[in-house]
């Protein structure tokens, strides 16, 4: 059973049909899909969101599908992880970890979002799906693409991570890279949505694609034992993620499953080279200035995030803030996640562990609130972004391992 209306202006508030729609043709704002409430509240519990499977589709209620989704079933109920080691290092006591760096099938949060849009594309009959994308979505289109059965066409920037290149092409899909960065490909792909009419999940399928990301939300206040945290850092691309997020919150506490108010205070983080949301926060705006990409960060590299106005706002309302760091301390993250914790993040997830740090010796987060860092990537799709020393080679005799500990003991010293 579906609970949606349909489709609205974010902005003016027209109203649309549920049907694949890039943007509102009145005021070109994003639509957003439309939920019955009153009726939702009546069919959702926490009992019932308990005895379901462990996946994105337990919060069934408040995801935008007619009937039960064919691909997707493994994505989200990703770990929710109290760290000790990082809390310890960064001066925090209740410090936790959202690890969508495990999710399936791609590694990325965007298993959430492609899950969503995918099945919604197969409830449209749509002959065939596609995206632009910095890589992760690409990974995640394609392989949830193969699952459907249906052909995808992902367009990518052409210098983008050799890693990300192959894990889109191992899944059948078209590949075609653009001389360009990301706007660039994103305008392309509009044009390509109008004059084909296929399932693009970031143009035309974007109401019902934004909607998985709330489900991280969900989690998070569940996992929390029904409670929403003080704060939340999350990084920012397009600036949906976080403004989702959020959203599931509130509706969590619209629909009385919270044991607490959402005074949640949400934090964006960016990198230095493409900060275009950190800028708009920091002259007290809303308004987007659009900024050319220059970051190791490449799967944050929007220039011109479609959301950005929309998560300038949420950070204002919640009472957050917004900062960025450089490629270096990007890759400090990267290594202070991995050498404290176990979890190998992609530069996403370095951005945002170096904005938490950078946070708390700003005084703007508390060492004894319950917060939660959202890691949203897999290292492994970005393993180029650190470089390590090699390892010491010796001969298999006993005397040269000897030696070599000892150099590892004279290093780890300094």
């Amino acid at each position: 059973m579906s609970f949606v209306y349909g489709l609205k202006c974010r902005e003016c508030g027209r109203q649309y049909a549920k049907q694949p729609t890039a943007g509102c043709e009145d005021c070109f704002a994003p639509l957003e899909v439309a939920y019955d409430y009153d009726a939702i509240k009546r069919a959702i519990s926490r009992a019932a969101i308990s005895s379901r499977e462990k996946n994105l589709w337990r919060y069934k209620e408040l995801l935008p599908l007619d009937g039960d989704p064919v691909v997707g079933r493994a994505s989200g109920a990703t770990p929710l992880l109290k760290t000790n080691r990082l809390a310890q290092a960064l001066g925090v006591k209740n410090l936790y970890i959202k690890n969508d760096s495990v999710n399936a099938p791609t590694l990325s949060f965007k298993d959430r979002v492609t899950a969503v849009a995918i099945n919604k594309a197969l409830e449209f009959n749509l002959s065939a799906v596609g995206c632009a994308s910095t890589g992760n979505l690409a990974n995640s289109v394609a392989a949830n693409a193969a699952m459907a059965g249906l052909p995808a066409y992902i367009l990518i920037p052409f210098d983008l991570e050799p890693s990300k290149v192959i894990g889109t092409s191992v899944y059948g899909a078209n590949v075609i890279a653009v001389r360009g960065n990301y706007d660039d490909v994103n305008r392309l792909t509009s044009q390509v949505a109008d004059r084909h009419g296929w399932g693009f999940v970031n143009v035309n399928l974007r109401p019902f694609y934004g909607e998985g990301s709330k489900s991280v939300g969900y989690e998070i206040a569940e996992q929390l034992g029904w409670r929403a945290p003080a704060a939340i850092i999350c990084p920012m691309a397009g600036g949906s993620l976080i403004s989702k997020i959020h959203q599931g919150l509130k509706e969590f506490e619209q629909l009385g499953l919270l044991d607490n108010e959402v005074t949640t205070r949400i934090y964006g983080a960016q990198a230095a080279g493409c900060n275009p949301i950190v800028d708009a926060v920091k002259r007290s705006s809303r308004q987007i200035k659009p900024v050319k990409p220059n970051t190791i960060a490449r799967s944050l590299a929007i220039g011109n995030p479609a959301d950005g106005y929309h998560a300038a706002g949420v950070i204002a309302e919640s009472q957050g803030w917004a900062e960025d760091v450089t490629d270096a301390e990007i890759v400090d993250g990267i290594k202070l996640l991995a050498e404290t914790e176990g979890i190998f993040t992609e530069t996403a997830g370095g951005v945002t562990v170096a904005v938490t740090k950078k946070l708390i010796a700003q005084g703007r987060l508390d060492a004894e609130e319950l917060m939660v860092i959202v890691i949203t990537g897999n290292g492994l799709k970005t393993a180029e972004a650190v470089q390590l020393a090699p390892p010491i080679i010796i001969e298999p005799h006993i005397n040269q391992f000897e030696q070599a500990i000892k150099g590892f003991a004279a290093t780890s010293s300094l």
